[in-house]
């Protein structure tokens, strides 16, 4: 019996299975590669289904001076959406207590107020050693820790830059949008 034949069929099934396993590290970028619970259901979602976007992260609250921000992010995720760019929210009670509902509280807030529909996630510290990893990470490659409520972290297509803006940086500022319009660009 001529074996040949089968030997070459293990290495090349060999050699697609050895591809598959060293693509897939790559696949999602290490920035991106967690899970948090999602504001409206609680299931854990993977933030690797948002690999080879350009993704704008936010830590909100429902009782801050800059929660009108959410019209300027919901705004600004419509306008580039469609363009492979998403926002995604983290809600923290982190500073002065102005997040301090529930999450259902929070998602009800958000819907019935502003009509938030990028994807928010349930409420996480930002912040200091509380800080859960994707925020730990963001602070070390993105000028440091939010200093207060809808800070926001701009992250490349591949996670490998990220861009800080501080709280007071609206959203739909010019200075935002450029940034997304360059990431966003072929």
């Amino acid at each position: 019996m001529n074996l040949r034949p089968l030997l070459r069929i293990a290495l090349a099934v060999a050699a697609i299975f050895s591809a598959i396993a060293s693509a897939a590290p790559n696949a999602c970028p290490a920035l991106l590669d967690h899970g948090f619970p999602d504001l409206l259901t609680g299931k854990v979602q993977s933030l690797c289904q948002f690999s080879g976007k350009v993704v704008l992260v936010v830590n909100t609250a429902s009782k801050c001076a800059f929660t009108p921000q959410y019209d300027g992010l919901e705004a600004l995720y419509k306008r580039y959406a469609s363009r492979g760019f998403v926002i995604i929210g983290f809600p923290s009670n982190d500073f002065a207590n102005q997040e301090p509902g529930s999450n259902k509280d929070v998602a009800e807030f958000c819907q019935y107020n502003y009509g938030v529909s990028f994807p928010m996630f349930e409420k996480t510290s930002v912040r200091g050693e509380r800080a859960n990893p994707l925020y730990a990470e963001l602070a070390r490659r993105g000028g440091g820790p939010p200093q207060w409520n809808f800070h926001k972290y701009l992250i490349d297509r591949d996670g490998s830059r990220v861009i800080g803006f501080a709280s007071p940086i609206a959203p739909e500022s010019p200075r935002i949008r450029r940034e997304v319009e360059k990431l966003l660009a072929p």
